[in-house]
């Protein structure tokens, strides 16, 4: 639409979209706003809006995905807020906390420490995804609580893992964010579900998954009307075994030109080793990344699950203090508590 178009304007171009049995999706920004029609390309094509009142000018979206589309909002980067901790665009966000929620005493004193070191937001698992069905597998409701109970006490958004549906009204009473795990990325029944929360999500890549593939995925969350979505790279499977998996870093600025949503790396998940968590960290905060979610424990040696990733909380600050300096120098604003 043309700069100071009007509401009526806009409700026209809406009403026209949908009187062809097309959706509309709206995207105002400060000063432009931006209507996305999607539905059947034939009826698309017969809207007729060249010239109509408040429209600037059309762009057809040849990519699959639509509304993920950087040609979408023309430009402008998605910004997500979640309590005054915004992550995208011009901003920068740290995430930080246990794999897995074990225990009341673990997880208060975590989020202690990464309160105080700065981190905007507090990640924890609930429910865990393990590739034994034997492992332990998350402490459930009462690990929520446990979340609620951190929350409560270091002011922390919570970020946390949802994997069934039958699962989502527990987890929405708690998440401020939503991950979806790498092995539920193309589970398209849960990102629906998701997407009708109205939560913020973060959405991870699937272990084999092309870019193309995370994008159409998230698309699944933003056709419900869900804007908030953060792409996550947490490494994918490769023919390299010397580490865990292969973090890919050029997903970073090629996310940044495919598409407007903000983009956050998980070196833990992808490095296996707490060593390599600082170099891969501070290397995606060089490329532009909005924001890194890191594994940290009190105790990593007698972790229940991926302690030898996970960032001990006494060299926690210091990581913190040398992520938001690069993050910095690459021109981001970093959110804090």
């Amino acid at each position: 639409m043309k700069e100071g178009a009007t509401e009526e304007q806009v409700s026209h171009v809406v009403e026209r979209i949908e009187e062809v049995g097309c959706t509309a999706h709206l995207s105002q920004g400060e000063l432009l706003t931006v209507i996305g029609a999607i539905g059947d390309r034939d009826r698309v094509s017969s809207l007729g809006l060249e010239g109509a009142p408040g429209v600037d000018h059309l762009v057809p979206i040849l990519k699959p995905y639509k509304l993920a589309s950087a040609q979408f909002r023309k430009g402008q980067r998605t910004v997500i807020e979640v309590d005054g901790r915004r992550i995208g665009g011009e901003h920068f966000g740290l995430i930080a906390g246990p794999c897995t929620v074990e225990g009341r005493e673990q997880t208060l004193e975590v989020a202690r420490v990464v309160a105080d070191a700065g981190a905007a937001m507090l990640r924890g698992g609930a429910y865990k995804p393990r590739t034994s069905p034997y492992s332990f597998q998350g402490l459930g409701v009462e690990g929520l609580r446990l979340l609620q109970e951190a929350k409560e006490e270091t002011g922390l958004p919570i970020v946390t893992e949802l994997m069934d549906v039958r699962d989502v009204a527990d987890v929405i009473e708690v998440a401020d964010v939503i991950q979806i795990g790498a092995r539920n990325m193309q589970n398209y029944t849960l990102l629906a579900e998701v997407g009708r929360t109205g939560k913020p999500v973060l959405l991870k890549r699937g272990l084999s998954a092309t870019l193309d593939e995370l994008l159409m995925a998230s698309e699944y969350v933003l056709k419900e009307g869900n804007t908030n979505v953060m792409l996550c790279e947490r490494g994918i499977r490769t023919f390299e075994t010397t580490y865990r998996f292969t973090l890919d870093l050029l997903a970073i600025p090629a996310l940044r030109e495919l598409s407007h949503l903000p983009i956050v790396i998980d070196p833990s998940h992808a490095a296996g080793r707490r060593d390599w968590v600082g170099p891969m960290s501070l290397a995606a905060a060089a490329a532009g990344a909005d924001g890194i979610i890191v594994e940290v424990h009190n105790e990593p040696e007698e972790a229940i699950c991926d302690g030898p990733q996970a960032l001990p909380t006494e060299l926690f600050a210091d990581y913190a203090e040398q992520l938001r300096r690069v993050a910095e120098v690459a021109g981001k604003q970093v959110a804090t508590v």
